[in-house]
């Protein structure tokens, strides 16, 4: 629990029930009817307005199945003509478009099927046949763009109620991806399998254009198909691993809001932004789920406000004050130059600094020396490091960095070299008293400095040094040696953990108090070579490689006492250094994913309800 004193508010309301987030950012899943059977490969949007009428069509493996939902339950009723799965639907429970997909025997087909409310009818044919389009429409005026014919197809076509015409192409080649909207005004995002893309384009009418892109990227995801062009959203779907992530897109941007309760891909979707529904998929999910909006007459949370709930018999609050912070990581502007082993600074994700790092290939120094600094939506390079290391650490902000440690370019050898960034240039200040690689750095001010551990090459280091603005001075060292371990802090506080004594992966996590070292909780997973923020009763650990060797995306929060999961990064990566003086406030970029990568996510923490205790 909070304390009153960690949350602002200016006065306390009496109510007998919470204030509820207003509209589509206070949406929620709830559990529905099941399907009679598990099918998989609906995709798509979707038939159907609403969460009390639906209807879901085909499946794999090339099923006719045929169900309509009536807000409680399913109902079978008549079946397709062709069994088939990829299939895209457009329309409503009543009237609706059955497009395309893979139909028996496993073929893209160009066959359309037209929905009466009780039969299927076989009509026009569609010109490309294809599988796992985007669709979006009404029974007599429909669109389908993309989808896998094979290859992915850019190949969009309109409905007139009478014949299908070709027009123009999407501007990048797509499928299993998912849309809404009409024939004069859509959007459809995500989709492909390798690579999996956060890609979104809006249709005018007319011609497609590229829009802001998904925060996450994954294919076999569905959509209220029954949205609009500004206001509709996007659920589920893969990338390394399955994802329950919802997104609402306003127009302009894609937000994140309430997750799906059971992660899948490959479902079917319908309804619009405010009344949607989850349908079936992979793997082997038969839950149908319904999303709602609070109603935008209820009490609207704001910031900083208190109330003590009657019911429950307990003061609240709403804010970032304490807890867990309830927060995604989002897709940030890429890096110029992908590589692994780069060092970072910052205080917050719309104002970092990365240097150093693996080039692309082969080994080499031209990515060793690339400095770039970030100021929220792009990367831009700026003057180079004087020295080329890879495995390198940072700490401060964009204006005043440290840069130290790492391997040299060639011959591999560790280095003791230290460097300051002054916001324009670097300049060799003196060194670390230990030549060592992959070492801890704290994530606040460069003047109050620390670095912990790393690679001795060979052997795992214990070394603690603390940076006064002129010199490093070895202090105590942790309770465990180890290389590429997690540090939030500084050098008057601080919090190390997990790491590898090589090979043995470690939970362990230890506290520093400007004196000595104490062990304190475990992380929940072992790992190193990921990256932190945050202090140490606030910090936020993520990525790296796991006990199996394998690059990892979980994320865990330090509240000062228990380490607990948040949300993953959305692509699983180590060998990288992340920045954030707040664990409310974090960025990664580059790494290792596996192969060294440009992307970045910025880790932003949003207000949560909290009891206060009344300290």
């Amino acid at each position: 629990m909070t304390t009153l004193k960690g949350i602002k508010g200016d006065q306390i309301r009496y109510l007998d029930q919470d204030p509820v987030v207003q509209g589509v950012a206070g949406g929620t899943w709830s559990s529905g009817g099941d399907l009679s059977t598990a099918p998989y490969w609906l995709m798509g949007g979707g038939m159907g307005a609403s969460t009390s009428s639906a209807l879901a069509s085909g499946g794999s493996p090339n099923s006719t199945s045929n169900e309509l939902y009536n807000g409680t339950s399913w109902t079978e009723v008549n079946d397709l003509n062709t069994g088939g799965d990829g299939i895209s639907p457009a329309g409503t429970a009543s009237a609706g478009l059955a497009i395309g997909g893979r139909r028996a025997p496993n073929a893209y087909s160009n066959l359309v099927e037209s929905w009466d409310g009780t039969n299927y009818t076989e009509i026009a044919e569609i010109n490309t046949g294809r599988a796992v389009g985007a669709s979006f429409g009404t029974q007599t005026s429909a669109l389908i763009a993309g989808g896998d014919t094979p290859p992915y197809s850019t190949f969009t076509e309109i409905w007139n109620g009478s014949a299908w015409t070709e027009v123009n192409d999407l501007n990048t080649p797509k499928g299993h991806w998912a849309g809404a909207g009409t024939t004069t005004a859509g959007i459809a995002g995500g989709g492909g399998a390798a690579p999996v893309q956060t890609v979104a384009e809006s249709w005018n009418g007319t011609s497609w254009t590229t829009v802001n892109s998904l925060n996450t990227g994954r294919y076999g995801l569905s959509s209220s198909g029954n949205g609009t062009q500004t206001s509709m959203i996007i659920f589920g779907g893969d990338s390394s691993g399955v994802k329950a992530n919802t997104e609402f897109y306003d127009g302009s941007t894609w937000t994140e809001v309430a997750d799906l309760a059971t992660a899948r891909y490959y479902g079917g979707g319908a309804g619009t932004s405010s009344s949607a529904l989850a349908i079936g998929g992979e793997p082997s999910v038969a839950a149908t789920e319904e999303w709602t909006t609070a109603p935008v007459n209820s009490l609207a949370l704001q910031e900083g406000m208190l109330w003590f709930n009657s019911t429950s018999q307990t003061l609240k609050g709403y804010g970032l004050a304490a807890g867990i912070p309830v927060a995604t990581w989002s897709s940030g502007g890429n890096l110029n130059t992908a590589r692994d082993g780069l060092g970072a600074a910052g205080q917050t994700n719309s104002a970092s600094l990365v240097f150093g790092g693996g080039p692309p290939a082969p080994l080499g120094g031209g990515a060793g020396v690339i400095t770039e600094s970030y100021n929220g939506s792009a990367w831009t390079e700026v003057n180079d490091l004087n020295t080329a290391k890879h495995y390198t650490a940072g700490q401060g902000t964009q204006t005043a960095a440290l840069n130290f440690g790492g391997t040299l370019y060639p011959p591999g050898t560790n280095t003791n070299a230290t460097e300051f960034w002054d916001g324009t240039n670097w300049t060799t200040v003196n060194s670390l008293n230990t030549a060592r690689n992959t070492l801890g750095s704290g994530t606040l001010n460069a003047p109050v400095s620390i670095a912990v551990g790393g690679f001795l090459n060979p052997g795992v280091s214990g070394n603690v040094e603390l940076w006064d603005g002129t010199n490093w001075t070895e202090t105590t060292e942790i309770n465990t040696a180890r290389n590429a371990p997690f540090l939030s802090g500084n050098s008057a506080n601080a919090i190390c953990s997990g790491g590898s004594i090589e090979p043995g992966v470690q939970t362990l996590a230890e506290v520093w108090n400007g004196t000595s070292w104490t062990e304190v909780a475990d992380i929940n997973t072992a790992r190193y070579n990921g990256s932190s923020a945050g202090t140490s009763t606030s910090a936020l650990i993520y990525g790296g490689s796991n006990q199996a060797g394998t690059v990892d995306a979980e994320t865990e929060f330090y509240n000062g006492t228990s380490w607990t999961e948040v949300n993953d990064l959305s692509n699983a990566r180590n060998y990288f250094d992340g920045a954030g003086a707040a664990s409310t406030n974090a960025i990664v970029a580059g790494g290792n994913a596996p192969g060294k990568t440009n992307a970045t996510e910025e880790f932003t923490a949003s207000a949560a309800v909290v009891t206060i205790t009344t300290s």
